[in-house]
């Protein structure tokens, strides 16, 4: 039963049928994981109740021997940190929460507990997931089961090492910059950042004017995030943004056959920096389109660099959150993220309109690229994982790095709202993963699932994961 948190979802929904497994076993291996690599990984920040965990999981058991499972019955779920599930610490990575209990539980979380799934604790995340490195000051440094010395990334760390490490078969991620698609780059999971509002946020305390945060699944298979997104997709009254229904299922969708598609490759947006390695392994991982088919291109130029600008839109919206907080407690944060949330303050009328206007360039370039390919792929990090306590690398191979570095791939497409996944293309020579990213038209998850599907079939790599 040890090796129950190493399947898929897929897999355990099989042996769960097969009664070659049941969740109350699942659960227990789950339990005894997170123990045995809390030393190391460092994964989880809070648990429920292990009698309520295995009561849930008997109760799913009963569940399913009565014929009435449901999508993801009795499968384990590692909510991470900034997501807020009723009863439990809901702290953000920082100490000026480190007393506080969510009294309510996101829509999405909500969604896959009805849908089955048992919430067995909370996922570790830097402090108000401000940053790709997932450490702060309450809860310690996240590392990686391929390397305890580097980052699984952040801000979904602490779920990406959980699913990596084999600790808990399904977790939450969001992503507001590159949050799931870099730890996924990462860990060599599979992530997808969706259209915004294809999942809805909520219950929320405040407004993003320019919302660029979304959910979305954090897998080890395309499958397994198609079946993810199916159960967490919806309008919900609580988010403005929310999408109507798609009208489609996305599990279902995967064994649709891809027609011949048009697919850009662009191996630096124009700007990024990409260490050698990491782009000769994506540039490979790019042409299995060409072999299966598909017209690959060269994409040549790219969007406006907007990684300064999309730092000080997140510090102004931090800012503006923790106006009445910081005052008097500057030293309950982090240095590093204070620093950054007061780059907010020096936002005016005029910068606010010159991003606006950078903005509209990066739509225009979308639009003329999504016009001319139906996919766009792309390096999803541009190196290595860096150091588990940081910091990111001022250069690869003697070549400076621009700002946001790590999001140099990601970045554009929260900006943008476009569907965006990524998925192993390989290993670099340090024997770490390396990301491929899809990016697909606007509400295309879809589109953009059959294409990675279409790749994993080439190129599996579940279940070929670290020990840990």
């Amino acid at each position: 039963m040890a090796e129950l948190p190493a399947l898929s979802l897929a897999e355990l929904r099989a042996a769960f049928a097969a009664r070659s497994a049941s969740p109350v076993e699942l659960a227990e291996a789950v339990l005894a994981r997170i123990a045995a690599t809390q030393p190391t990984l460092n994964a989880f920040t809070a648990l429920r109740d292990r009698a309520a965990i295995l009561a849930d999981a008997r109760a799913a058991e009963a569940r399913l021997a009565r014929g009435e499972g449901r999508p993801l019955e009795g499968i384990p779920l590692g909510v991470k940190d900034l997501e807020a599930v009723a009863g439990l610490p809901h702290v953000h990575g920082s100490a000026i929460y480190r007393d506080r209990v969510a009294t309510h539980t996101e829509v999405h979380v909500q969604r896959l507990a009805d849908a089955g799934a048992i919430v067995v604790g909370k996922t570790n995340a830097p402090e108000f997931g401000y940053t790709a490195i997932t450490r702060n000051l309450v809860y310690g440094v996240t590392r990686s089961p391929w390397d305890l010395d580097r980052t699984p990334g952040g801000s979904s760390g602490g779920s990406a090492a959980a699913l990596a490490g084999s600790v808990c078969p399904l977790v939450t991620a969001s992503d507001g910059g590159g949050s799931i698609r870099i730890p996924g780059s990462f860990t060599g999971c599979f992530g997808l950042k969706p259209s915004q509002g294809r999942v809805p946020r909520g219950p929320l305390a405040h407004w993003d004017y320019q919302a660029t945060a979304v959910y979305g699944p954090l897998t080890r298979t395309v499958a397994d995030a198609a079946l993810v997104l199916d159960v967490m997709a919806g309008p919900s009254p609580w988010d403005p943004q929310s999408l109507p229904p798609a009208g489609i299922s996305y599990a279902r969708a995967l064994a649709e056959p891809l027609p011949g598609l048009r697919i850009g490759f662009s191996p630096d947006l124009g700007y990024a920096a990409v260490q050698s390695d990491v782009a000769a392994t994506v540039e490979d991982a790019a042409h299995v389109f060409a072999k299966l088919g598909h017209r690959l291109e060269r994409a040549e130029g790219g969007p406006p660099q907007l990684g300064r600008e999309w730092g000080i839109l997140g510090a102004f919206e931090l800012a503006a959150e923790l106006h009445d907080v910081i005052p008097g407690n500057e030293e309950a944060f982090g240095r590093g993220f204070l620093a950054g949330v007061k780059t907010g303050w020096s936002m005016t009328p005029e910068r606010w309109r010159t991003i606006g206007d950078q903005r509209v360039a990066l739509n225009r370039w979308c639009a003329e690229t999504f016009e001319r390919f139906d996919l766009l792929v792309t390096p999803t990090v541009p190196y290595d994982p860096p150091p588990a306590t940081g910091p990111f690398p001022d250069e690869v191979e003697g070549r400076p790095q621009p700002y946001a570095s790590v999001a140099s791939f990601t970045i554009p497409f929260n900006l943008s709202w476009h569907p965006a996944a990524t998925l192993r293309a390989g290993l670099s020579r340090r024997g770490l993963p390396v990301g491929l990213q899809i990016v697909g038209p606007r509400h295309r998850e879809d589109l953009v699932l059959r294409a990675a599907a279409a790749f994993e079939r080439e190129r599996p790599w579940h279940p070929n994961w670290p020990a840990s």
